[in-house]
């Protein structure tokens, strides 16, 4: 079962559903054009991209200060902002031309998102919630982001079919984790969330 793209609209894009659709168009434009988005993915980008990061958006608490990293496309982080008006975003990057993308489509969208071009190592500032999708696997991922977290924080990373797999090769000890698990949304097949934890 895939969702539609109206039932995405209408679910979890009530306050801005015109941005949501000028931003899958300019996926399937700008995107596609600048190598950022497969050639045969503009059919394909309400049900297999946005309606991939959807879970992702459901599980950060209310207000909070997000920081996606490896934000690509803007995958999940413009989402996030287009879904969660509450949340404070920033976003991490580090090639250029993915940058340039992300900064023209927040000018376009008028979307009130701070971009940071570099490696999540080299950032230094802490969030209440870090989300990536398609960086690294997991215990790579933590290596690269953990400190980004703040305490009693968690990382949310979205992942496919390894995600068991990836978990199971993780130390929690190492990295102060409170808990470690696999959170699924009915309706959303493809899209898993390993919520990592952070002790206080």
């Amino acid at each position: 079962m895939t969702v539609s793209r109206e039932t995405l609209l209408d679910q979890y894009f009530k306050e801005s559903p015109e941005k949501a659709d000028r931003y899958a168009d300019l996926l399937k434009s700008w995107g596609i054009e600048r190598g950022l988005i497969g050639p045969r993915e503009g059919d394909r980008i309400w049900e297999r991209h946005i309606a991939n990061c959807i879970p992702v958006t459901t599980l950060i608490p209310e207000g909070v200060k997000v920081v996606d990293i490896g934000s690509g496309a803007g995958l999940p982080g413009i989402v996030i902002a287009l879904a969660r008006p509450d949340l404070s975003l920033t976003l991490i990057e580090p090639l250029q031309r993915r940058v340039d993308f992300l900064n023209e489509v927040i000018s376009l969208l008028d979307l009130p998102i701070t971009v940071i071009r570099g490696k999540s190592e080299s950032v230094k500032k802490s969030f209440e919630v870090v989300t990536a999708r398609a960086v690294a696997p997991l215990p790579k991922l933590l290596t690269i982001s953990w400190h980004l977290v703040k305490s009693q924080g968690a990382l949310l990373a979205m992942k496919g079919e390894s995600a068991q797999a990836e978990i199971d090769a993780t130390e929690a000890k190492k990295h102060s984790i409170t808990s470690l698990k696999i959170i699924e949304l009915p309706g959303f097949e493809l899209a898993r969330v390993i919520e990592v934890r952070k002790t206080a």
